[in-house]
């Protein structure tokens, strides 16, 4: 490696690590923020926490790398041309392409590791981040009752609108989905009042309920039955629930149940369970338009139709029904209601199951895609970075890091909404991983392109000569 290259290089990287550093621990500040919750007042060793915490920073890393590319990119040959180091290497013979080839290698490298990175070290890390998490709800769970949503405790789930009393042991507005063998809601208890009694070291906890009502689902062996008896309903002063919490206080923290997120797979097991989702939902969609055609009936219509007029056949439904009574024709309406109704129904389900499945889908193939995605985008972000500051000329923390952030927030939420849309179905999901890195690679062509040239951003004599001719013409005339 000659001089000149291992200069530069060095120069980079000695930016880039405490740069990477010290955003590495903002972005690790504002997770502990984010999952505070979570961890305050459970009494938690503090290698828990650090596990907590080693285990959650990887899914940082594919916003913490670009943006260190870019900034560190930036603030180096910002720093080249603002010291004129630029300009003795252009009077040496050696252009910006040739000052930028050992960093050219060095990032195409990174965006191997990156791969490497969110293809092996992430969804293993996302892995032991999420069941870390579901065991750390189970850790003294009295103190997991959080106002305006659904707690999981024992063998109820339970949401109250407000907690208060000395110990917040008082609860308003209480409703309970109680846990039963079959799958589904079938118990539902709410109450205007509560109250958590029991001793501090008791493995048994009381919730005394006032003034609510007790509903429960009925299952019936018929449809006739379950019309008539759909559920049952009490209404009680005073309703005591008993919680065990004996098993809740022996939680093993290392133990994993969830493996199968999108983002705790590597490249290989989301492809083969790509294959398996796209076969059932086709599979779903093909089964749902068989139900649907053989309810309206319209491969049934013609056979074994026998008229003795053939003109009717080419008329319409109207002369057909010409054959029955007003009995006969009132049935036939009614009959006709009753099945369009039944595949309006029919339609709105499986719509909505086909979305469900669908956005599940969308987010598997998403997760494929970004993987690829963010070693590419490293290295497109550093064709931006590099020669938007050799054409800014400035480097250190002010203006570089200002324009650094400003094209990185505009990169982030472009992929965020592309994301969101194609989530949803707005757009194939190959566009929402891949549009922001579509987005910046003209611009990285169109840097690159103007810094080798040394013009600026912009070329505004093209702009302001034709005005200053045209106002030189107009004076020249009138004098």
């Amino acid at each position: 490696m000659k001089i000149l290259d291992r200069y530069i290089l060095v120069t980079f990287l000695k930016t880039f690590f405490p740069l990477f550093i010290i955003i590495l621990l903002i972005f690790i500040l504002q997770m502990i923020w984010l999952f505070i919750s979570e961890l305050a007042g459970k009494d938690i060793d503090i290698l828990v926490i650090l596990k907590f915490l080693l285990y959650g920073t990887p899914r940082l890393i594919p916003m913490i790398l670009p943006l260190t590319i870019l900034l560190t990119s930036i603030m180096t040959f910002g720093n080249f041309a603002e010291n004129y180091e630029f300009a003795a290497m252009k009077s040496s013979g050696i252009s910006l392409q040739r000052a930028m080839r050992v960093l050219s290698v060095f990032i195409v490298l990174l965006g191997f590791g990156a791969f490497f990175f969110s293809n092996v070290v992430m969804p293993s890390a996302e892995k032991k981040f999420i069941n870390l998490r579901k065991n750390l709800v189970k850790v003294k769970p009295a103190m997991a009752i959080a106002p305006n949503q659904f707690n999981d405790l024992g063998d109820i789930n339970i949401k109250v609108a407000e907690k208060y009393g000395e110990n917040d042991e008082f609860l308003k507005d209480v409703i309970i989905h109680k846990k039963a063998s079959r799958a589904g809601n079938f118990t539902v208890i709410k109450a205007k009042e509560g109250e958590l009694m029991g001793s501090v070291d008791s493995e048994l906890i009381s919730l005394v309920l006032s003034d609510g009502n007790y509903y429960d689902e009925v299952q019936q062996s018929s449809p006739k039955q379950q019309r008539k008896l759909p559920l049952a309903k009490a209404h009680f002063e005073k309703y005591t629930i008993n919680i065990d919490l004996s098993s809740f206080n022996d939680v093993d923290l290392n133990k994993e149940q969830y493996k199968k997120g999108p983002k705790m797979l590597n490249v290989n097991e989301l492809g083969d369970i790509l294959d398996s989702l796209s076969g059932a939902y086709n599979a779903d969609r093909k089964s749902m338009e068989t139900k649907i055609e053989a309810r309206n009936g319209i491969s049934e219509l013609n056979r074994d139709l026998t008229i003795e007029k053939p003109k009717i056949l080419s008329d319409t439904v109207k002369t057909y029904l010409e054959y029955f009574t007003n009995k006969e024709k009132s049935q036939v309406y009614k009959l006709a209601f009753s099945n369009v109704d039944g595949l309006q129904r029919n339609f709105r389900a499986t719509i909505k199951n086909a979305k469900v499945k669908r956005r599940f889908l969308n987010k598997y193939e998403m997760t494929l895609h970004d993987k690829y995605a963010l070693g590419i985008a490293c290295v497109l972000l550093f064709f931006v970075g590099a020669p938007l500051g050799a054409i800014i000329r400035k480097g250190g923390l002010g203006l570089p890091i200002i324009i650094g952030v400003i094209i990185f927030l505009s990169y982030h939420f472009i992929g965020l909404f592309a994301n969101n849309s194609a989530e949803e179905g707005g757009i194939p999901t190959f566009l929402g991983s891949w549009l922001s890195t579509f987005i910046i690679f003209p611009l990285s062509i169109f840097f690159t392109y103007r810094a080798t040239r040394d013009r600026g951003v912009t070329n505004m004599d093209a702009v302001i000569q034709p005005i200053k001719e045209f106002f030189q013409k107009r004076f020249s005339k009138s004098k």
